[in-house]
């Protein structure tokens, strides 16, 4: 795959291969150049956000089937929704986790355990202080802010959205951080603790990020200073009779989503032809839903065999029938006239 370039990325012929990369930004691309070891990690955070969007979204209409195609990054969706809302803050989060672990792999020279909080007391009369390998979670998302956003250059509407969206995946991945303690004290009691920060499972923070995404607040560009008439200054709740600016952990859009119904790559969908549902289920992943409309067809299947056999001395066998059934139900393909 085209991700898989990444992996290929050396020192002694960065120039070279920054340069074949695909979709990377002028600003990108000489970062890459600088630190030409990140990219491979880079590259996977890019799978690592790309894979937990299909694994959140896998019974929805839009699933990200898209992403991960012709570029670093996958296909960047258009129009401002929320689904583009949610790519941009979990390959930002990813970037971040992934930089962070490698660091606290020691697969970067750069960065190792977070200095910040190694040997200092966080609470002396509760008995416990820092010690240990924190990771180090101030380089990665550093290093998430510099290359991710680097993309975002225009003085528009959608670089405000595209940026507050990437503040917001690492905002929540900040938050998902945990310490990890270890008791220390004579024949195994409790009377002081060492304690280090550690990542979360990035299946938490996707899970998170979904939650944001079905709370999605809608916002309009606001116009204000010396270049009211042309540039946007920030954003506002849309409707809001004061400026309510939304939150840095709550993603944003401007425009509503398309119904991901039929094929079309200018919106990042495949359509939901030939894709299973279910009958019973009123979700996302419901016949009703997927299937836009146009009905859908079930199939069932029967398999048969000889099991739980036994032999007996000498000379003959028993076994059993045993039957599978299976049920697939799939949206309906329209035939072509003739």
């Amino acid at each position: 795959s085209r991700l898989g370039a990444l992996s290929a990325v050396v020192a002694p012929g960065a120039n070279i291969i920054c340069g074949k990369i695909p979709g990377l930004s002028p600003r990108q691309r000489a970062l890459c150049r600088s630190r030409p070891d990140a990219m491979v990690v880079v590259g996977e955070g890019a799978r690592l956000g790309i894979g937990e969007c299909r694994h959140q979204f896998r019974f929805s209409r839009w699933n990200c089937l898209a992403l991960g195609e012709e570029t670093v990054f996958g296909q960047e969706l258009k129009g401002g929704s929320r689904e583009a809302a949610f790519q941009h803050a979990v390959i930002s989060a990813a970037v971040a986790y992934a930089i962070t672990a490698a660091c606290g792999r020691g697969d970067r020279s750069e960065c190792g355990c977070d200095g910040a909080k190694r040997g200092g007391f966080y609470d002396a009369q509760g008995g416990w202080r820092w010690g240990g390998c924190s990771a180090d979670l101030s380089h990665g998302l550093e290093f998430s802010r510099l290359f991710v956003d680097a993309r975002e250059v225009k003085r528009n509407t959608r670089t405000l959205v595209n940026l507050h969206n990437n503040v917001a995946g690492r905002k929540v991945l900040e938050e998902k951080m945990k310490p990890v303690c270890k008791c220390h004290g004579v024949s195994g009691s409790c009377t002081t603790r060492t304690c280090w920060a550690t990542l979360p499972q990035f299946r938490e923070v996707g899970s998170a990020l979904k939650r944001k995404y079905d709370e999605a607040v809608h916002v309009e560009p606001v116009h204000a200073g010396r270049y009211r008439r042309r540039y946007p200054a920030f954003l506002k709740t849309r409707r809001s009779r004061a400026h309510r600016k939304p939150l840095r952990t709550e993603l944003v859009f401007t425009k509503s989503s398309p119904n991901y119904c039929e094929e079309d790559w200018l919106t990042g969908s495949v359509g939901t032809r030939g894709r299973p549902c279910d009958r019973k289920s009123p979700h996302a992943d419901g016949c009703e839903l997927l299937c836009c409309g146009r009905g859908y067809n079930t199939r069932q299947y029967t398999r048969s065999w000889h099991c739980e056999c036994k032999f007996r001395w000498c000379c003959y066998g028993r076994c059993s029938a045993c039957t599978w059934f299976h049920t697939d139900t799939r949206p309906r393909v329209p035939q072509p006239r003739l």
